[in-house]
């Protein structure tokens, strides 16, 4: 039956309502699924789901610890990716991220050994451990889905999502992210300490340890493809469109503003977010929601700082 309703998803008689409508059990699911594995973090689990579905680069902010890698794990298995990690430190090289070269001594030519980068989910752990030549292996990837080493261009899997984690800057041996990545992501999210409900389950339960290993696959690669496609045709209406504009006027009044990548970031995001929410419209909630994750790292701000930017800035009905 399922095989019946993706033939029909790409049909051109079926309006965008009714093709975006068969994925809404699925998406209900997966945040089933994974709010029983991250507890009492609901909404940074929607706005994930919301940076995959609008094909966004992710970047969490936390200390060691508070489950970023578990987030991770669960959100490649249910979207049934692939899924590597890289563990990033600061003598690690580009090549480690991205591959190399070898001599192959039989057929006496080079041969290229794929890097953990060519995987559909990456998770960069800790990428701030790193020094910025190589945080910058990831700049293509992230703008691309492909890689070029010795003038020759790679495509990595599809979809590509990077999952990345960076500790504060207050901790030593870790780089501030340029400019130029930090707009290369999507969000920045951060999942802070467990509620105490919460973490007693976590003491008090033994076997919530297996429920990762136990989580279904509630897309496909081939499903996620489709909803990034479908994403586009959520309407925006013009008042949306005009308080997405206004709140990056706003942000332009200060030293660093949001780009124009971050303005289409924002639009993009808003879009998902409906989606998540079961719709085939966005509001101004949904740019509500997403504003502070996807504006504050782009412009230099905490989120506090930028949530009370975001008050500033009237609906205008």
């Amino acid at each position: 039956m399922w095989e019946m309703n993706k033939k029909q998803i790409i049909a051109p008689t079926r309006n965008i309502e009714d093709q975006i409508s068969i994925f809404f059990p699925q998406i209900k699911q997966f945040l089933h699924e994974i709010n029983q594995i991250i507890l009492d973090k609901s909404q940074q689990t929607e706005l994930a789901l919301t940076a995959l579905l609008a094909g966004g680069h992710v970047l969490f902010e936390d200390l060691p610890g508070l489950g970023k890698t578990t987030l991770s794990h669960a959100l490649a298995k249910l979207a049934g990716l692939s899924f590597n990690r890289i563990q990033f430190t600061n003598d690690m090289l580009a090549s480690d991220v991205i591959g190399i070269n070898l001599f192959n001594q039989k057929s006496q030519q080079f041969e290229f050994k794929q890097g953990p980068i060519f995987t559909q989910i990456l998770l960069a752990d800790e990428i701030n451990r790193s020094s910025p030549k190589t945080q910058s292996a990831l700049l293509e990837a992230m703008e691309e889905s492909g890689v070029t080493l010795d003038a020759v261009r790679y495509r990595l899997p599809q979809p590509f999502w990077v999952v990345a984690t960076q500790n504060p800057l207050f901790q030593s041996g870790t780089y501030a992210l340029p400019e130029s990545q930090l707009d290369r992501f999507l969000m920045r999210l951060s999942l802070g300490y467990p509620s105490r409900s919460a973490e007693r389950a976590l003491l008090t339960d033994p076997s919530r340890q297996s429920l990762l290993s136990e989580l279904p696959e509630v897309f496909s690669a081939q499903d996620l493809i489709v909803l990034q496609q479908l994403r586009q045709q959520v309407e925006v209406s013009d008042v949306v469109l005009d308080y997405i504009l206004d709140l990056a006027e706003k942000t332009r009044s200060g030293l660093q503003g949001l780009s124009t990548r971050g303005v289409i970031a924002l639009k993009n995001a808003t879009q998902a977010y409906a989606l998540v929410q079961q719709r085939t419209f966005a509001t101004t909630d949904d740019v509500q929601a997403v504003f502070v994750a996807v504006a504050a790292h782009r412009i230099g701000l905490s989120e506090l700082e930028t949530q009370q930017l975001m008050q500033r800035v009237p609906v205008n009905y």
